[in-house]
């Protein structure tokens, strides 16, 4: 009895995406390129594609990987691979060599896919396996495919959907796997924080191989919604989408404000609808979220949120538009709940600074092929962020910094991240990162490193906006200038900080 009820109630995103065909087969679906398909179109060869997969032995549990500039082809992908049940693999483009062949050594695929542009870098990697190259030879060998339903897969909404890779500041990448149960848990968040529905175009030009992209953009065929996918960031092209249709999402990265400021200023977009804009507000000086939010007329999204978990922890709020904000606080997500700990595990009291731990439908499966990563991950039935949050009177919680880069100095913890806030207020920092520096008296103390352009603001200037808002303790001892664009990154764009401690080090010689 038990099972038959389980059995119930499942929903397979399969059934969901062919209930959308049944209902709007003729409603658009996925645009790129000039080329567009409607559900039906869509249907009809991503069941060409699942029969392709099934001929090259693809079954349910196994992986394939794709290694693309953005393309129809990853959500094309997708669907097909939920027809059988198996797991698609993102491949990074921007790795290296050694750094491929571990995310594809890891996933043992079945299969790859690549595009002509990825072909050699693909072959780099020296992996053997089956690989077939999208456009004229992926083509013809879909040209011999039936359209012919395959008989459904007997899926579990714990079946993975996606492995997704994350990037530490040391390390190999990991393969998060994220379930069809954790994708509809996710989509159902964009549904209630945001209103996304059927009637919104996605548009797709952040890099599908990661989540912002790929799992809202297959969420949008779910809902009955339209997919734009572009080859990067093309500003005329998403000015005229925000001018013509309602658009559900859309995002810019801080290395691109400068340049996208400067568009939209001459360009002046008369925005139609859109109903989530920004991500990482963190991550972005107040004057440029009020002069974005103040050319588009939409407030930005003011979340917290990883590959891990999705859009939660904390996924619904919003930074008034026009306005730069003082207060960075965020709104914890229904679809969770959460707890904020000490180093011991106890749960610190509000206004202590604690450990983010989660639980939550849209938690992914854990890390393939890391049992060890997994088990850290997931000890004492939480999900360990590593985040370091301090949890307000009225309920919300303060991004304080990552729990493992910490400056003990004097006894004293000192996250970056506080600093690193009040410094951004200045409109002369592009960017800032603080870093440890070992001192005979206090063990470390924070150095300060401020990326600007010229003239570069006073050091004087900055110690001063810190004196006016943090401790004493947590003032930074040195302040050291670079040029704007010069920080070292990884392969997702986060800045590399050990990479910096050491070129300070180096400063102090």
């Amino acid at each position: 009895m038990i099972d038959n009820v389980r059995r119930a109630a499942r929903l397979s995103l399969s059934a969901i995406f062919d209930k959308q065909c049944s209902l709007h087969p003729d409603r658009p679906a996925l645009a790129s390129s000039g080329r567009m398909q409607t559900y039906r179109q869509l249907s009809e060869r991503a069941t060409r594609l699942a029969h392709l997969l099934a001929e090259m032995g693809v079954r349910r549990g196994d992986r394939i990987c794709i290694l693309s500039e953005n393309d129809p082809i990853f959500l094309e992908l997708s669907i097909a691979a939920l027809r059988l049940g198996a797991v698609v693999a993102t491949l990074n483009w921007r790795l290296s060599s050694a750094e491929l062949k571990h995310c594809i050594t890891l996933v043992a695929p079945k299969a790859a896919f690549v595009s002509t542009r990825f072909k050699a870098q693909l072959a780099e990697t020296g992996t053997a396996m089956t690989v077939l190259e999208t456009g004229a030879e992926l083509e013809s060998r879909l040209a011999l495919q039936s359209t012919t339903p395959l008989p459904p897969a007997d899926s579990d909404p714990e079946d993975g959907l996606f492995i997704i890779y994350t990037s530490g500041t040391t390390g190999l990448p990991k393969g998060a796997l994220i379930s069809q149960r954790a994708m509809l848990a996710r989509l159902l968040v964009y549904v209630t924080d945001y209103g996304v529905n059927g009637e919104d175009t996605f548009l797709a030009w952040s890099p599908l191989f990661h989540m912002a992209s790929v799992e809202l953009g297959l969420g949008t065929l779910m809902l009955g919604g339209k997919v734009v996918v572009l080859d990067g960031p093309d500003l005329p092209t998403i000015c005229d989408y925000l001018e013509q249709e309602p658009l559900s999402n859309l995002i810019f990265f801080p290395g691109m404000v400068e340049q996208t400021l400067a568009y939209l200023r001459e360009r002046k977009p008369k925005v139609k609808r859109l109903k989530k804009f920004g991500a990482l507000a963190d991550l972005f000086a107040p004057q440029e979220i009020a002069a974005l939010t103040g050319i588009l007329g939409v407030p930005f999204t003011n979340t917290f949120g990883s590959t891990e978990t999705g859009m939660p922890p904390a996924s619904a709020g919003r930074l008034a538009a026009g306005v730069a904000p003082e207060d960075f606080a965020k709104t914890e997500s229904l679809l969770c709940e959460i707890l904020l700990v000490d180093e011991a595990g106890q749960p610190v009291p509000d206004g202590q600074p604690g450990e983010l731990l989660m639980r939550g439908p849209t938690l992914f499966s854990g890390y393939w092929n890391a049992p060890e990563a997994t088990a850290e991950a997931f000890a004492d039935s939480w999900y360990h962020s590593g985040d370091v949050f301090v949890r307000r009177a009225d309920g919300k919680i303060d991004y304080v910094d990552r729990r493992k880069y910490l400056i003990k100095s004097g006894g004293e913890n000192i996250y970056p991240a506080e600093i690193e806030r009040v410094v951004m207020q200045h409109p002369q920092v592009a960017e800032a990162v603080v870093v440890r520096q070992p001192d005979a008296r206090w063990g470390e103390v924070p150095v300060l490193v401020v990326a600007t352009d010229t003239p570069a603001p006073q050091a004087e200037e900055l110690i001063a906006l810190c004196r006016a808002e943090l401790a004493a303790y947590k003032r930074p001892k040195r302040v050291l200038f670079v040029p704007k664009g010069s920080l070292p990154r990884n392969n997702t764009g986060k800045i590399i900080r050990p990479e910096v401690e050491a070129w300070v080090s180096k400063q102090s010689e």
